[in-house]
């Protein structure tokens, strides 16, 4: 029996049109790689790191193989290390506080801002100690961070501002693009991402040449020239088909994101009248609406009808950094952050991407206002 359209399944993102909307155009940019057996670090990698950094208008860009390792190698490239502090949120993905972790440092969580989800910029400065040596503020959901104020504060200490843009590819905050304020931004290109390829990858964007350099070497065993090794480093490095994809999938990207702010509006249009909050997005910010977060009290009573409907939900992220096992030795307890631990009871995000139709979106609609309370 043929499955109704009204009973079809709403995938949370649909990675199979997107992909077949372009499959003539990455047969083709992968076809030459494939004959040629290039697959590390070939000319693809290159172009990509070209056509990236003037879309986020940096000078560089320097591929890795994915975000983490970006937000990893930006923080060594920073020279955080053994016995510093970086401040950061609890409410993004782990990654985050793995990456500090992975170099030595300590994460210092901030609460944050109960409208936009990102770091409350008013609770950063008294979080400074003499070991803070960098911030990673998030851009959450694709919402860019307060990044005036911040910027502002790290100047004052001589902080390094690291920004994780893993979910805001083509934000804007003042009209500039996020990855473009801090000393470096980490990007990642995990496939459900506004830009992502078929499987890990993740980049860096800097004005910095010196922090420029040292991540290419970082990301390739610390060399410049093969067999030749300057510094210890990493295996890091980008393939040459993922690039390709990236070249494909990135002249796409602002009407893909163009579409998807289009249906967060028209979430939020048709929303206003349901017992839930919609995303609150600050006049000097342009979001790309990786994630379209609400915020409703009975969640679990909505997550299940919209999963009876077939249609697929998610929760970003049900438990805080500083609540997860794996950081239980920093001595946290619930209660420490609040407003953080208040939102993950609440978010819920609703199915987001650029192919998203009206009538699908009014099947989700329906759910989220019959059932919230």
């Amino acid at each position: 029996m043929t499955t109704s359209i009204a009973n079809s399944l709403i995938p949370f993102v649909d990675l199979k049109t997107q992909m077949e909307s372009v499959a003539a155009d990455v047969d083709a940019a992968i076809k030459p790689i494939l004959a040629s057996g290039g697959f590390i670090m070939g000319p693809a990698v290159g172009e990509f790191e070209k056509s990236y950094a003037e879309f986020c208008r940096a000078k560089y860009c320097v591929s890795v193989h994915s975000g983490t390792a970006a937000l990893h190698l930006a923080l060594l490239a920073c020279g955080v290390g053994p016995g510093d502090e970086v401040i950061t949120q609890p409410n993004s993905f782990i990654a985050t506080a793995e990456a500090i972790s992975f170099v030595g440092a300590t994460p210092r969580f901030v609460d944050v801002d109960f409208e936009t989800y990102n770091i409350d910029v008013a609770k950063l400065e008294a979080a400074i100690t003499r070991r803070t040596k960098a911030i990673i503020p998030v851009h959450l959901y694709g919402q860019p961070a307060d990044m005036g104020p911040i910027m502002e504060i790290a100047k004052k200490y001589g902080i390094k501002v690291i920004e994780d843009a893993c979910q805001a590819h083509g934000a804007t905050y003042g009209g500039k693009p996020v990855g473009t304020y801090g000393d470096v931004a980490a990007f990642s290109f995990y496939p459900g991402k506004n830009l992502g390829a078929a499987g890990d990858a993740g980049a860096i964007v800097t004005n910095n040449p010196e922090i420029a350099e040292k991540v290419r070497l970082l990301r390739d065993h610390g060399s410049s020239k093969k067999y030749e090794h300057r510094i210890i480093g990493h295996n890091f490095r980008l393939d040459t088909i993922q690039a390709a994809i990236l070249n494909v999938k990135l002249k796409h990207l602002p009407a893909w994101n163009d579409a998807r702010r289009r249906n967060a509006a028209y979430y939020t249009e048709k929303l206003q009248e349901a017992a839930v909050v919609t995303p609150e997005i600050s006049g000097n910010c342009r979001s790309v609406f990786h994630l379209y977060v609400i915020q409703v009290d009975n969640r679990a009573a909505v997550q299940k009808a919209l999963s009876e409907a077939n249609i697929q939900s998610g929760i970003h992220y049900p438990i805080p950094i500083h609540l997860q096992e794996a950081y239980r030795f920093m001595g946290h307890r619930a209660g420490d952050f609040p407003v953080t631990e208040r939102l993950a009871g609440k978010i819920l995000s609703l199915p987001m991407y650029a192919e998203l139709t009206p009538s699908q979106q009014d099947r989700v609609i329906e759910i989220v206002q019959k059932h919230a309370d």
